[in-house]
């Protein structure tokens, strides 16, 4: 980025598009350049230079400038244009591209750039993050494939069956193959050795295909042309959500695909990866750590970072700070292993130390590295790390170290899971509730919110099918309470802010998504669009069904999609807080292009919802602005598996936390199943 000087100085220099800055200070740097360039911005403008104004310093001029960049165009470079770096961040494709700055061309100028770089090089902004979302490597689960009856495509013994499982991309449809168990030889009851090990998020709709192939002896091969070279035995499509969502994670479900033949069964069983639950508990203290601060001493806290499998960084852990101290002793800290090495106990482990400053421009002290292996050795001499700032090693002759940080304590347990307990058969009930109010527009006019397309659902369908169609998965009898509010009611035109869809008080039970998309196109037709907008009935409403199944058999998950400011908020504040010590989440959808202020103070992720002096014991409520996923190309399926994925994505979470509040373990998932007609002795020829 090109740092300009008035016409009197009439020169210029570069920051190297402040590749130390970039390069040399923590991975979080790279993802937080734009916020180190305002403050860069902050810092030379503020100083006391009068012969310069700093003019312009913005990511575009990084396209603009002559630097050199190895062979690419900087913009290239900013635009992911250079082959294999499209996944990188920006900060790591100009690292990588050696870009330097331009040679300056005065003694005071060299002085400048080498103070400001300086204080970069000790800088970096390590923002609030949350270890949980986006963080952790995926949970993984592994599904074995048995069959039963399967067809007998072979005219002097049985099939000598495969499965191939193919998984679907969210845009474009395509089914890709994932993988094959083996083959296995003259029998139409396989138990297939080979298991499939696939990454489960609960907030994706995962569709998975299972095709069953007898493989003729004489052309192993499947990868030309698996159908024609080889008899298909039939095909069943699922999600990976229906698998685990299975009582005891175990599906059975007939195979199709052949017209007029009964293609026998399948049955899919989901286990989670046992290193998918540890978490380890650790203490540390530091001494003598660098002076940071002009006035008093440093303020410091750590930040860990896994090593990923291309030599990079992610952050996973921040400590709190402890103010002004060189001698910190931090709380401790609770990590997933997972987080932490992804499961490998001799990944490197690197631990950042900084000084907190009030404006996110924190110094860098020093780092160290360690790995889960070590740490699980406890308090010990190998547990005592000197914290190194290479920077000030290579000024400083008589360098030493810039502090140590021990070890005081680590214990490792293993935590239930949320697959734990869906194994163990809780039931995740899904309530939706749709806002009737006038401001929604009248139904019959194409501008209404509610207006019924017919080669388009509106966006309160969208939302509900996005959210429904993941959630479903979770629920064994798929028959969803659907209700409605804001509205009058036939015959009498009284408002109601807590109606069934479907008109039965009794039964507001609707079946499946469909069901309740139906239900909701009725009710459009008979109830009169009225007001105010009222949530805390229906929030009431899911909340004495939590109330009387507090056992950990059940959990509540409440849909609210709205297009307005809310009525009652102190009385759904009330709702909410009473709510937070039930098992159950509330997600609310704004549509429409009302200011849904009100509806992120009700998220509480910044500040925790409270009524009456009384804080909500847990974070339950998770609000989205539809706007926020209209994607303007008219691809509704990728804008709408982008909401369900960021409304869905706490819920795991959120039901854990329930559950560990209230000492709930999960019931003992059965045995594992050994399906009639398993036999032992099979001869496995691997292709």
């Amino acid at each position: 980025m090109r740092v300009k000087k008035t016409e009197q100085g009439k020169r210029s220099f570069h920051l190297g598009t402040l590749k130390q800055a970039l390069c040399q200070s923590s991975p979080a740097a790279a993802w937080t350049h734009n916020h180190r360039v305002q403050i860069c911005r902050r810092r030379l403008s503020s100083s006391a230079r009068p012969s310069s104004s700093i003019s312009s310093l913005n990511v575009s001029e990084v396209a603009a400038s002559p630097g050199r960049t190895g062979g690419h165009p900087v913009s290239d470079l900013l635009s992911g244009g250079v082959a294999g770096d499209s996944t990188r961040s920006i900060g790591a494709r100009l690292c990588a591209s050696r870009i330097r700055p331009e040679p300056p061309r005065a003694l005071d100028m060299d002085a400048m750039e080498r103070e400001l770089m300086d204080k970069l090089d000790d800088m970096t902004s390590v923002y609030d993050f949350d270890p949980i979302t986006g963080n952790i490597p995926a949970t993984k689960v592994e599904v074995t494939v048995s069959c039963r009856n399967l067809l007998d495509k072979d005219t002097f013994s049985k099939s000598d069956p495969l499965c191939v499982l193919y998984t679907q991309g969210v845009e474009t449809k395509q089914w890709r193959e994932f993988g094959r168990t083996e083959v296995i030889d003259n029998t139409l009851n396989p138990d297939f050795v080979r298991k499939y090990i696939l990454d489960y998020f609960f907030e994706e709709k995962q569709s998975l295909r299972f095709d069953l192939y007898d493989v003729d002896s004489k052309s192993p091969d499947l990868s030309k042309h698996p159908a024609e070279q080889n008899d298909f035995l039939g095909q069943m499509f699922c999600t990976l959500g229906e698998i685990v969502g299975s009582p005891a994670s175990r599906l059975e479900k007939p195979l199709g695909g052949i017209q007029g033949k009964k293609c026998g069964t399948i049955i899919l069983s989901a286990e989670e990866l046992s290193n998918c639950r540890d978490s380890a508990t650790m203490q540390f203290c530091a001494n003598k750590l660098d002076k940071k601060d002009f006035f008093g001493k440093s303020d410091p806290f750590m930040v860990f970072y896994r090593s990923n499998e291309d030599g990079t960084f992610t952050i996973c852990h921040k400590t709190e700070v402890v103010k002004n101290t060189l001698n910190p002793v931090w709380q401790p800290i609770t990590i997933p292993v997972r987080a932490l090495c992804n499961g490998d106990y001799d990944r490197t482990i690197k631990v950042e130390v900084y000084d907190w400053d009030r404006d996110g421009g924190h110094d860098f002290i020093g780092d160290f590295t360690t790995s889960y292996r070590e740490l699980a050795r406890g308090q010990s001499q190998f547990n005592v790390y000197e914290v190194i700032n290479t920077k000030k090693k290579m000024k400083k002759k008589k360098y030493v170290n810039s502090g140590t940080v021990t070890l005081l304590s680590f214990s490792v347990e293993s935590e239930f899971t949320f697959l734990d307990y869906i194994k163990g058969g809780t039931q995740i009930n899904f309530t939706v509730a749709i806002d009737f109010t006038a401001s929604n527009g009248n139904p019959s006019q194409s501008t209404s919110l509610h207006y019924m397309n017919p080669y388009q659902l509106n966006a309160y369908a969208m939302a509900l099918k996005a959210v429904g169609e993941i959630i479903q998965d979770y629920d064994s009898d798929k028959m969803f309470p659907a209700l409605g509010f804001g509205a009058k009611l036939p015959p009498d035109g009284r408002v109601s802010h807590e109606f069934p869809l479907n008109g039965n008080i009794e039964n507001p039970y609707c079946n499946g998504i469909e069901g309740i998309l139906e239900a909701y196109h009725q009710s459009l037709k008979t109830v009169q669009l009225y007001g105010p907008t009222n949530f805390a009935p229906v929030v009431n409403h899911v909340a004495r069904y939590a109330a009387s199944v507090q056992d950990g058999s059940q959990y509540f998950v409440l849909l609210i999609i709205t297009d307005g400011v809310i009525s009652d908020m102190a009385q759904t504040k009330e709702a909410i807080v009473n709510g937070a010590k039930l098992p159950m989440s509330i997600i609310i959808v704004g549509v429409g292009q009302a200011e849904f202020d009100a509806m992120v103070e009700l998220d509480g992720d910044d500040i925790r919802v409270s009524s009456r002096g009384k804080l909500a014991e847990r974070d339950i409520v998770q609000f989205v602005p539809f706007r926020d996923y209209m994607d303007r190309t008219g691809n509704h399926v990728l804008s709408m598996a982008r909401l369900a994925k960021d409304v869905l994505a706490e819920i795991p979470d959120q039901f854990i936390s329930y559950m560990k509040s209230r000492g709930i373990k999960p019931n003992p998932a059965p045995p594992p199943y050994t399906p009639p007609g398993h036999t032992h002795h099979h001869h496995y020829t691997h292709i």
